[in-house]
């Protein structure tokens, strides 16, 4: 197994291409240097591994080099998240883990005539200044850092809006992976929370940013989490495609 440099990383770059809505876990890796990217061999490579941080992994290449000898391949022993792969890779995960779980997923896209929505006083950008109060966000809640290096991290990279109360994030929403094209937006609120618009004036914040770097917002979400289908609806977003996340060594969410 050989980590390929993040200068080296561009070598690689075709394998993702053409860019399209949904998890862009190599492109923001390689943007950003988080995660890391590994190969089978190099060079020649027949299999890549992206990982953006979060238990957020991509898959590319050959699904039969993830079944030989570790030595020879890539070794998934220490791995557990969701990975995004072409279902050609369903039988030689599932030999890995039986209990492989298939998490079905719905891409949208913003399209360029629906208007931002309205500011929101009740939201704000978050800072590195906020990084104390990032450290007090709910563990529940704590996945929507984790494309950036965890809860601090995310708040000085400044491209979070959160609402807060009692010093602590309520509601934060963050392009959770940046692409060169497309920036597929992250939104969540704590229970006690909801149903009071802060998603999506979260996300509304978040999409002004997006258009402002001259990318295309999109967003994912699950077939039954009927609450972010509905906050996307009001946005304005468009289904673009059905896609498909798998559960490795992890269960899958509901809701």
């Amino acid at each position: 197994m050989f980590t390929i440099p993040h200068d080296g990383l561009a070598d690689v770059a075709p394998w993702f291409l053409p860019e399209r809505p949904g998890p862009l876990i190599f492109a923001h890796a390689r943007r950003f240097g988080q995660g890391r990217v590994v190969v089978d061999r190099w060079p020649e490579p027949r299999l890549l591994l992206a990982d953006a941080g979060g238990g957020n992994y991509a898959l590319r290449g050959d699904p039969q080099v993830l079944i030989e000898p570790a030595a020879t391949g890539i070794d998934l022993a220490e791995t557990a998240g969701f990975i995004d792969a072409p279902p050609s890779f369903e039988t030689a995960l599932r030999l890995l883990d039986p209990g492989l779980g298939r998490w079905d997923r719905v891409i949208a896209v913003l399209p360029d005539s629906v208007l931002d929505a309205s500011s929101d006083s009740r939201v704000r950008r978050m800072t590195a200044a906020d990084e104390l109060a990032a450290s007090r966000l709910d563990p529940e809640m704590a996945w929507i850092a984790g494309t950036w290096g965890g809860p601090a991290p995310l708040a000085a990279a400044g491209v979070a809006w959160a609402a807060f109360a009692c010093g602590a994030p309520i509601a934060v929403a963050v392009p959770f992976y940046i692409g060169n094209h497309y920036e597929d937006i992250g939104v969540v609120t704590a229970p006690e929370h909801r149903r009071q618009g802060l998603s999506r004036s979260c996300a509304a914040a978040v999409i002004a940013d997006i258009r402002a770097r001259g990318h295309t917002p999109t967003w994912t979400t699950s077939p039954d989490n009927i609450s972010s289908l509905a906050v996307a609806q009001t946005l304005g977003f468009i289904q673009e495609r059905p896609d498909v996340l798998w559960g490795f060594r992890t269960p899958i969410p509901t809701g």
